[in-house]
């Protein structure tokens, strides 16, 4: 978890839900860790830094590594999260700087750059040697594009597959309504990406959303599309599930074990940050959801797993949410671990039940 910069490391020993022992360390804005290899991982904002971490520690045991440094961190969407795929493989979201690569950002009737420069280094996937030091973005390969902002990545563990969740673009009716946008499916559009990621897919930002509707990529107003039209998109990727719009995946998890029911096992749990755009319907997310799934595929509706973080049942804007989750994890007993960027907290999840 991370509070005031750097990591901070939290035991409890007593399992009473109550961190007796608090050690901090590093420095800096960051969003993600993890362990690998005898190393703790720490995701700062423009870097990848790795610290000697022997077992049960809590402190790690030497100067960090540089893995990866020099990555792009100006504007929106600096936040980096990291996944180990197999051998060596370190894939790094780099969010887009912007909302749909326009001329002028955020702007009505401002037509997209075509080809969008940010494509080159941002709003993707990048693959980094963990074991390597000292590398920059050259040095990786851009694993998959057209992905906006991907806070939420993990590896699946049961078929080793790199799954994602991805924040879609804004501001459909803000800036298109003089086109036919309208405010109330700009509230619901575009979808929120669940997608399954492999070497060179192409999910179409900013050139194509998702419509949740027609079920399909849609060319986006920046490049003349009008709410139907498919174009280019005809051949972008689309996802293994659609969210409502604007609800910001900013954690994803599969469930390995045994506390909860069977039912859950192979299944992902996502942490929803919250929407700030769905107006004029109240603001939605600030949830965890999970997707159940049948061997390695999504089976069945997805499903609110945790809710009431918000705290207020109707809220019209994010600040007067309580609290907002961000990151998961599982315990060693198979408990599920949330975090809460707003109140401070980290949640508990433990099943009492009969399976």
């Amino acid at each position: 978890a991370q509070i005031d910069g750097g990591v901070l490391v939290l035991r409890d020993a007593h399992g009473d839900g109550v961190a007796e022992t608090r050690q901090r360390f590093s420095s800096g804005t960051g969003n993600d860790v993890a362990l690998r290899g005898g190393y703790l991982y720490y995701a700062a904002n423009d870097a990848i830094l790795r610290f000697p971490w022997p077992d049960g520690a809590l402190e790690p045991a030497g100067p960090a590594d540089t893995v990866v440094k020099g990555l792009p961190a100006v504007r929106n969407h600096q936040a980096k999260s990291i996944a180990f795929g197999a051998g060596n493989a370190l894939y790094v979201n780099i969010g887009s700087p912007s909302n749909s690569c326009q001329q002028m950002d955020r702007t009505a009737n401002s037509p997209g750059k075509d080809p969008c420069d940010e494509l080159d280094t941002r709003a993707g996937i990048w693959r980094f040697d963990a074991t390597r030091t000292n590398q920059t973005q050259a040095d990786g390969a851009r694993f998959a594009t057209g992905m906006r902002n991907t806070v939420a990545i993990a590896i699946r563990p049961q078929d080793g597959q790199l799954y994602a969740g991805i924040h879609g673009r804004d501001m459909l009716f803000q800036n298109w309504g003089a086109s036919g946008f309208d405010e109330t499916e700009s509230a619901e559009k575009p979808a929120e990406e669940f997608v399954r990621v492999q070497q060179g897919d192409d999910y179409g930002w900013p050139y194509c959303y998702y419509d949740p509707e027609l079920k399909r990529k849609v060319l986006s107003p920046e490049y003349g599309g009008d709410g139907q039209k498919q174009d280019r998109c005809a051949q972008k990727k689309t996802p293994l599930v659609g969210f409502p719009g604007h609800w910001a995946p900013n954690g994803v998890h599969f469930y390995q074990g045994n506390q909860f029911p069977t039912r859950y096992r192979g299944g992902a749990f996502i942490a929803f940050h919250g929407s700030w755009n769905r107006a004029p319907l109240p603001q939605g997310g600030y949830n965890v959801t999970f997707v159940p799934f049948s061997g390695n595929d999504p089976s069945g509706q997805w499903e609110v797993f945790a809710d009431g973080f918000k705290g207020a049942s109707v809220i019209q804007n994010p600040n007067e949410a309580t609290h907002r989750p961000v990151g998961l994890a599982e315990g060693p007993d198979g408990s599920l671990y949330v975090s809460d960027d707003t109140g401070g907290r980290i949640y508990r999840i433990v099943y009492r039940g009969t399976r």
